[in-house]
């Protein structure tokens, strides 16, 4: 068996499946999944693919974790049963849910199993640690939602968040998301200026096609796209165009190609296309077209999104278990990359962008 290579995954919803889902992420991912099989509030039940035992044993040294809850300009209904749906009724309860979510993340740090990554001496070290050292995570807002104000983001950073994106699925308090196109909110400029303030990693995933122009335009921090695929392979807007791919390898940004199957394959029904409609090939065809635009590999990494609401009901062919990501580098090996570049996609251009842009 070849060795494992290292990952720095861009982006895992490790808090949501904890507090959502009732995931109890310690365990190994076939009692994981065996606890899971009397469930019936998601066809994702019992198939989840990550748990913390399967990053160690997947090579996974350093990820992006993510505090994930929307408070968005839609009154959510409300749910009887554990929900599965982020809103919430406004943006203190929304807050209220985000301290919960990073309360879970300083846990798992007290008890040893993940060790939380705030500069870039301490992800120095941690990296030179090597295999035997906990998951190292680097917290991430996916959506503003619960920041309150741009003072708020302040504490924020002071508990850890290092890297954010302004919104995630709908009309946030900060911009337009995944499914609607409109632009920055007025209160989004002095967000930004805290963020670059503070050296915040700006997660420009999810936003609007206008948001993002502005976003592009406005903010001169460093920027990312943890998990965003391709729109000329895959069509939709919650795909990066041409020109935005562009315009991020122009502000030396990293994109990671997410693994979950509607992204990757043109067409996907939800609940009605099988998984066998496309194979972990597919993820190699999209680091391909980031490559072939940027005329190198520098830009590419590993967004998985894996358990972010989904599981193997919605994962490409031959992708049963986060362990099957390290046969990515096979694939691309077979497309003529070399094994360094194979390594930076895999981990090193991450490591670069955050070496720079972390205090």
């Amino acid at each position: 068996m070849e060795p494992l290579i290292p990952i720095f995954d861009a982006h895992l919803d490790l808090a949501w499946n904890a507090l959502s889902f009732n995931r109890d992420l310690s365990l190994p991912l076939e009692e994981l999944q065996q606890a899971e099989t009397h469930a019936t509030d998601g066809s994702f039940r019992g198939r989840c693919v990550a748990s913390l035992p399967e990053f160690q044993q997947s090579g996974v040294r350093v990820c992006i974790a993510t505090l994930l809850v929307r408070s968005g300009q839609r009154r959510p209904e409300i749910f009887p049963v554990l929900r599965k749906d982020l809103e919430y009724a406004s943006c203190p309860i929304a807050r209220a849910h985000a301290i919960g979510q990073l309360a879970y993340y300083q846990w798992l740090a007290d008890s040893g199993d993940v060790r939380l990554v705030r500069t870039a001496r301490e992800l120095q070290d941690h990296w030179a640690e090597g295999s035997s050292a906990p998951l190292g995570i680097i917290l991430s807002f996916e959506g503003c939602d619960p920041i309150l104000d741009p003072d708020d983001a302040y504490f924020w950073y002071g508990e850890g968040v290092r890297a954010a994106g302004l919104t995630h699925y709908g009309i946030g308090q900060y911009a337009h998301g995944t499914g609607h196109e409109g632009p920055l909110m007025p209160q989004a400029a002095d967000l930004l200026q805290a963020f670059e303030e503070l050296g915040i990693v700006l997660d420009v995933t999810h936003l609007s096609d206008q948001s993002m122009a502005q976003v592009l335009e406005d903010f001169t921090g460093p920027v990312l796209a943890s998990h965003h695929n391709c729109r000329a392979l895959v069509p939709g807007q919650r795909q990066l165009s041409d020109e935005q791919i562009r315009l991020l390898i122009d502000r030396d940004a990293v994109i990671g190609t997410a693994l979950d199957a509607w992204m990757l394959y043109a067409g996907w029904q939800r609940g009605q296309t099988h998984r066998s409609v496309v194979s972990l090939a597919a993820a190699a065809d999209h680091i391909d077209h980031i490559c072939s635009l940027a005329g190198n590999a520098r830009h590419c990494a590993i967004g998985s999104d894996l358990d972010g609401g989904f599981g193997s009901d919605q994962t490409p062919l031959g992708l049963d278990r986060y362990r099957d990501i390290q046969k990515l580098s096979g694939i691309l090996r077979n497309r003529g990359y070399t094994a360094a570049e194979v390594h930076g996609i895999f981990h090193g251009n991450l490591r670069r962008l955050f070496t720079r842009c972390l205090r």
